[in-house]
């Protein structure tokens, strides 16, 4: 609280950790953008970018949406010096009772791995729990880290989907019972302007800081420091 927001790089393979980190990334995150929202890369790729970060930033990985095999299909995820680990919520509904199984899955994490809370601001395109819902049930439940995306990769970004007032207001609440918070949604730097209220701890980006601005390209060095000094 109180603190510079950092920037969350996404990168898909140990190759761009290098542009990422010279760039000025503050946390590296690992995932397969061709894939999905919160695609996991294969465990060993993840294996590759830990070590080329060298621990110089914390790493996190997505691991895909959340289902009740979530543990089994990262086992290997699970063996690796991860500091957070997340998977998105697309199809789970808040049926009455909801959050217990993920509570469950977050027990099972090896001590010192983080589980993300994930919220999609087009929760109602991903049939996912409502950010404000979300965000209460991490505060209960004392989620250290809580993730506001997009589910659906489109010419849409978090913007369309949340007033800049109701995420100030969603960060803020997080952030005063000491939950780190981070905001991602296919945000361009030109995006900071509408949201200069907010205070995340994070910017989580990938496309934004691709060649040609493209999701699937290659992570940019000038991209990250534009990214950068724009957080100033």
């Amino acid at each position: 609280m109180g603190t510079k927001t950092g920037l969350l790089v996404s990168v898909r393979s140990a190759d761009e950790v290098a542009a990422a980190l010279a760039g000025g990334a503050d946390l590296i995150d690992v995932k397969e953008p061709a894939k999905g929202s919160l695609a996991p890369a294969e465990a060993e790729v993840v294996a590759a970018v830990i070590d080329a970060v060298k621990g110089k930033v914390p790493v996190s990985a997505a691991l895909g949406e959340w289902s009740p095999n979530a543990l089994t299909e990262a086992h290997w995820h699970m063996e690796l010096k991860l500091n957070y680990v997340k998977w998105g919520l697309a199809g789970y509904s808040p049926a009455p009772g909801w959050g217990e199984d993920l509570l469950d899955t977050r027990r099972e994490l090896p001590v010192g791995m983080e589980m993300v809370a994930v919220a999609y601001a087009d929760w109602e395109r991903a049939k996912s729990v409502p950010p404000a819902e979300l965000a209460k049930f991490a505060k209960r439940f004392r989620f250290k880290a809580f993730l506001i995306d997009t589910c659906v990769k489109d010419s849409k970004t978090l913007l369309d989907f949340m007033k800049p007032d109701e995420i100030q207001e969603l960060v803020e609440s997080l952030q005063r019972v000491y939950t780190t918070v981070a905001i991602g949604g296919s945000l361009r730097p030109e995006h900071l302007k509408p949201l200069k209220s907010v205070t995340p701890d994070f910017y989580a980006v990938r496309s934004s800081v691709c060649a040609a601005g493209k999701r699937e390209g290659v992570i940019d060095e000038a991209r990250v420091k534009k990214w950068k000094d724009t957080i100033g």
